[in-house]
């Protein structure tokens, strides 16, 4: 059933979140980040909205030339081209794996090749900026709001796609959830797994690719560009390329890991997944190296080094917590963490089968600190991307006030989920370890 606050929710971000990703990326455009300025010439009349609106570069045809291509490359890397990293890469898991048990009881494999595509498209993007030069390696900003528009495309028609499918052909019947609900379906989605063929899955495909391998080629493309304009890159670009290079990196690293996340182990394939990869994702996540471009920032040495310290610790945080949880999963509680074995809590669920399975909730390492210290750490980390930027705007501060929100909405949502699904055991849980993000405080 869907509660009004949840419908409320829903209507508000369907409805605002398109413009809110506009006007982050129209300010930068328009008034040189600045988030107040704009809103000041619309109050005061100076501007109004069809003036803003008028000096917006639209869709033009080679931006739709460069996503299609894009977004047609990647699908070739995903579908077509098997994974051989995991052959001579030690400690790599790649190649076919097996995710989770869905509701239905399902195990889904998936071809594990997203670390392949990143380092596959990375070394044409390299050899481009240095020796065939088809293209500027400023091809990214300097057609940034026109493909914007391309996203869009993209995004609603895969979310709308998705929808139909859910009704006339979905993958798995059992395991579409229809709340009756269209706003609450659409967004949050009906069909668990939606897939084409045997491969391609669209929650891994767009979870992963093209938004997460172009994270770093848009950092890249804001780098060449202050090049271009300035002569120079400043430390705290490089900063950013370099922390966000590690985080994006890490998540292709351990792909296979991210088959038992809650992106893939819970959420239905719908508008927030489908819009929000190929919008949200690439936009908003990378506001740090825009507003660089627009505002570069020198840090002098002790602050670079103290928000590359900040920012190490965090991904440390992030990984090893992680690690701890997948290692403890992969051996069932029969190794050591921090020394010592384990400490867990035996719970049992049923599926919608009727079968019944068992889990154990990890209760030491980070896991006894609080329940979701992984996020903790990836708080840092996000803190440290904006502290780059200094302090003379709120834009680049953004990402850190949305993961927050982000994060503390996914451990709520995560909780609710594992009370329905454990009940007493999921209490036993929570009094053993009773902090969420930070313990003794939250």
């Amino acid at each position: 059933e869907v509660d009004w606050f949840s419908l409320a929710s829903i209507l508000f971000l369907l409805m605002f979140a398109p413009l809110i990703v506009y006007y982050f990326i129209m300010s930068c455009d328009q008034y040189q980040c600045s988030l107040i300025d704009p809103l000041i010439d619309l109050l005061t009349g100076k501007k109004h909205l069809s003036d803003i609106w008028n000096k917006t570069p639209t869709l033009t045809y080679r931006a739709a030339g460069i996503y299609t291509l894009w977004v047609t490359f990647q699908v070739f890397l995903y579908v077509f081209v098997p994974d051989f990293c995991h052959k001579f890469l030690p400690g790599y898991v790649g190649g076919v794996q097996a995710g989770a048990v869905t509701p239905a009881g399902v195990v889904n494999k998936y071809e594990i090749n997203g670390l392949q595509a990143w380092i596959v498209t990375h070394v044409l993007w390299f050899a481009n900026a240095y020796y065939f030069h088809w293209f500027s390696p400023t091809i990214i900003f300097d057609n940034w709001i026109p493909l914007l528009w391309c996203a869009n495309v993209l995004g609603y028609a895969v979310s709308t796609f998705a929808m139909i499918k859910s009704y006339f052909f979905p993958t798995n019947a059992k395991d579409c959830k229809f709340t009756g609900n269209f706003f609450y379906d659409y967004m949050m989605g009906i069909e668990f797994n939606p897939r084409i063929g045997k491969w391609f899955d669209f929650k891994l495909f767009f979870n992963g690719r093209p938004g997460i391998v172009a994270w770093t080629l848009i950092n890249l493309s804001y780098a060449a560009k202050q090049q271009e304009l300035y002569g120079q890159v400043t430390n705290s670009m490089v900063l950013v390329n370099v922390l966000q290079g590690i985080y994006v990196l890490d998540f292709f690293w351990n792909e296979a890991w991210y088959l038992k996340t809650i992106d893939i182990c819970h959420d239905h394939f719908g508008w927030y997944l489908g819009w929000g990869d190929c919008v949200w994702l690439p936009y908003l996540y990378t506001l740090q190296g825009l507003y660089l471009v627009y505002h570069p920032v020198q840090l002098c040495t002790a602050n670079a080094i103290g928000i590359l310290v900040l920012g190490l610790i965090g991904y440390y945080i992030f990984r090893m917590t992680n690690h701890q949880k997948d290692l403890f999963r992969r051996t069932n509680g029969n190794c050591k963490i921090w020394g010592k074995k384990p400490e867990y809590i035996e719970c049992s669920y049923m599926s919608a089968d009727g079968t019944k399975y068992y889990s154990k909730l990890m209760t030491s390492g980070f896991w006894g600190w609080a329940r979701h210290f992984n996020y903790t750490g990836d708080l840092m980390g996000s803190l440290a991307y904006c502290l780059t930027c200094g302090f003379e705007h709120i834009l680049p501060y953004f990402y850190i006030v949305y993961m927050t929100i982000l994060l503390t909405h996914r451990c709520i949502r995560d909780e609710h989920r594992c009370f329905s699904k454990y009940g007493k055991d999921w209490k036993r849980y929570t009094a053993a370890v009773p902090y969420r993000l930070i313990p003794g405080v939250f």
